[in-house]
């Protein structure tokens, strides 16, 4: 399908921007849009084949999970079965940079979960990515709208120019002020919280809202 590309921020309505690109994300298309950190390559990830185009369009190792992204906290319960040390870190620092690892819920996309059973999930502190995940209504498979290995794009025409071909609709509009990607804490039962990636929030940050320092 030809690329569609819009700037919700310069029009009068931007939920047309958003519906063009739930439309596309239902009928497996890739949609790239701006968060607070980078810019975002997403797919539904109730379908497993829109996640393969995703792989392939960034061309990324399979054996890499990619998270998901939601519009609200409650969606955490709907995706993570781990609802205490989880739920307080999405109620200290969502939205925004931080990405959680948690335990699956039994209906989490089985697409997007880790070898491990676990599941990436964070709520991006961005009106452009949250009014479409909140017209969806359905958490977003969502990796950085690059090509593997290669630096993290922060604007729309690089993303035209690297994932033009793969892409459905593009959502023009600047990042968030984030100069880092989120951070990446995994969190599970008995276990003390683990950094997977190192970003803006700290592992002493996080300790203390778990009541852990």
């Amino acid at each position: 399908m030809p690329l569609e590309r819009f700037r919700p921020n310069g029009m009068p309505d931007p939920g047309l921007a958003f519906r063009a690109a739930c439309r596309a994300l239902r009928i497996g298309g890739l949609v790239a849009f701006p968060t607070d950190t980078v810019y975002g390559l997403g797919a539904d990830p109730r379908d497993p084949e829109a996640v393969r185009r995703l792989f392939v369009a960034k061309g990324r190792p399979e054996e890499k999970a990619i998270p998901l992204l939601v519009g609200s906290l409650d969606a955490m319960d709907l995706y993570c079965d781990e609802e205490g040390s989880a739920r307080r870190l999405a109620e200290a620092f969502w939205p925004g940079p931080l990405t959680i690892v948690a335990p699956a819920s039994p209906d989490a996309p089985t697409s997007v979960q880790r070898e491990d059973g676990t599941i990436g999930i964070r709520m991006p502190d961005h009106p452009v990515a949250l009014g479409l995940l909140r017209l969806f209504d359905y958490a977003i498979a969502t990796t950085s709208a690059n090509r593997s290995g290669n630096p993290s794009l922060g604007a729309a025409d690089d993303v035209a120019a690297t994932l033009g071909g793969h892409l459905a609709v593009l959502l023009d509009a600047p990042c968030g002020g984030e100069a880092l990607p989120s951070t990446v804490v995994r969190v599970c039962p008995g276990e003390r919280p683990v950094v997977l990636r190192q970003g803006s929030i700290r592992l002493e940050a996080i300790e203390r809202a778990l009541g852990l320092c």
